[in-house]
């Protein structure tokens, strides 16, 4: 029987599961340094030194008193989730503030369990996926009346347990802009025809772009995915008629853009060989736990770390770059650029005081040095 310590609120376990006494993110290297993606290797050595003096500090002193304080840099690295909760939260309030004054739906596009092997050594066809959840879409509104759509369409990679399981999470204007440069409401959106399309698609994007290698690996599991009629593909949003508050769903799109593919507090033990962590099983409708062996549990979820300047949030239509500004001018909207928070804001949103007050008793604001 593994006996586990539970760790405490304050700790960063995923921190010690790699760093610990044990040395398991080195053992890991030296086990599968080869296979390991240059960018994974960036990333959790940036995740390492986050909080830590030796990766770079700012140092503030109060002038009278003489009392310094010092800050140690953020890694803002894509595996760490201490910095993600900060990004998501600015990222989720600039991009409600950029969309448009018109109901949106949140629609999930999923490909079968048999392609998700595809997915994850040919990463450069996931943003094929993302690419055709557009064309489907704005096809659908330029065929029913000659619209142009607005969409945000984020990639997830994982699922409950860290399996490599990519869908794409699309928000879509529920209409969108007329030749003459009205705004128009389009609520309706054919699920049923709207999944055959995407495995059709998906089916012809694989068999065009893999090579002759791959295609002979994968037959079966292509062939497998296109004959079954009723399982794998699935296009998913809510009822016509239940609205989706903009606010809520781009908050939980942006709380998997940024961080690690488990969040801190599902992992519930470390014993230094196993980790325990839980999850919610969406088939059986209860929450699990599984206990993994630590170096299994490291090559589950660097797995879901995206390549160097892959991009998991795209926009498209009315919200591409291209596109904005255009559209911001004829519809006669001005934006406000919002201010990026600065650390010590955030933290004085948190604990409810300035960390730069001196606690001598002048009170006195820190200078940086």
């Amino acid at each position: 029987m593994i006996e586990y310590k539970m760790m405490k609120a304050e700790e960063n376990i995923l921190k010690r599961i790699f760093f610990d006494e044990n040395k398991n993110w080195t053992r890991f290297v030296k086990a599968n340094g080869p296979r390991i993606r240059k960018v994974v290797l960036e990333e959790v050595k940036k995740f390492r030194l986050c909080g830590e003096q030796e990766a770079g500090f700012s140092l503030y002193s109060c002038v009278f008193c003489g009392d310094t304080k010092v800050i140690p840099h953020r890694c803002k690295s894509r595996f760490c989730s201490v910095c993600a909760t900060g990004y998501m939260q600015e990222w989720s309030k600039k991009v409600v503030e950029n969309m448009y004054e018109i109901a949106h739906r949140h629609i999930m596009f999923t490909v079968p369990e048999e392609l998700w092997e595809i997915f994850l050594r040919r990463r450069d066809l996931l943003k094929d996926l993302m690419d055709i959840s557009y064309e489907l879409l704005n096809k659908w509104f330029r065929e029913k009346e000659k619209l142009e759509v607005g969409m945000m369409v984020g990639l997830h990679t994982f699922g409950a347990t860290m399996n490599f399981n990519s869908h794409v999470h699309v928000m879509v204007t529920e209409g969108g802009m007329t030749k003459d440069g009205t705004m128009k409401y389009i609520g309706f959106i054919p699920y049923e025809m709207m999944r055959v399309r995407w495995k059709n698609k998906v089916i012809e994007m694989l068999r065009k772009k893999l090579s002759s290698r791959d295609k002979k690996r994968y037959e079966k599991a292509v062939n497998k995915a296109y004959n079954d009629r009723k399982k794998g593909f699935v296009v998913n949003g809510p009822p016509n008629k239940r609205k989706c508050k903009i606010k809520d769903q781009i908050g939980y799109i942006g709380r998997y853009i940024r961080r690690p593919a488990i969040a801190l507090r599902r992992i519930i033990a470390y014993d230094g060989k196993k980790v325990r962590f839980k999850y919610f099983d969406k088939k059986e409708k209860r929450e699990k736990t599984e206990t993994i062996d630590v170096m299994e549990f490291i090559a589950r979820i660097i797995r879901h770390i995206p390549d160097r300047n892959f991009k998991t949030i795209r926009y498209y239509g009315l919200y591409s770059r291209r596109k904005k500004r255009e559209i911001d001018k004829i519809l006669n909207i001005k934006r406000n650029k919002i201010p990026k928070k600065q650390w010590k804001d955030k933290v004085e949103e948190g604990m409810g005081k300035n960390p730069l007050i001196c606690k001598c008793y002048l009170q006195h604001y820190m200078a940086y040095f």
